[in-house]
């Protein structure tokens, strides 16, 4: 089993930054674990955000390239999501997942994050 928990959200001007953390535990070897942040904003699907794999090459959706960077400490077992100029359109709930080798994925249970005009 792996459990995900994503934390860091909150309320933000336009322009501002946060930093979101995704912490995992469990039966895993976590620098062989790849992770994505996807987020779902009200009424909508949710949508891939960015991806970060064991060996460290990342991908971003086009709507964050060049305001959000993920990063990995395999020491703490976290993945981050450093997201700069925020936008009121980056408003929705954030989550992060692993794939697992059998069966569904492994979700957390995602963290608020608002964006004020």
């Amino acid at each position: 089993q792996v459990q995900l928990v994503e934390s860091g959200g909150g309320l933000v001007q336009t322009g501002g930054s946060l930093r979101l953390s995704c912490a995992a535990s469990g039966n895993i070897i976590f620098s062989r674990m790849a992770v994505y942040w996807y987020r779902q904003a009200p009424g909508k699907q949710r949508q891939f955000v960015a991806s970060i794999t064991s060996g460290e090459a990342t991908t971003y959706a086009d709507s964050v390239k060049g305001r959000f960077t993920i990063s990995r400490d395999n020491a703490k077992n976290t993945v981050y999501l450093q997201m700069n100029s925020l936008k009121p359109e980056d408003t929705a709930v954030y989550y992060c997942k692993t794939p697992r080798a059998f069966g569904p994925d492994y979700w957390g249970q995602g963290t608020q994050v608002t964006v004020s005009p």
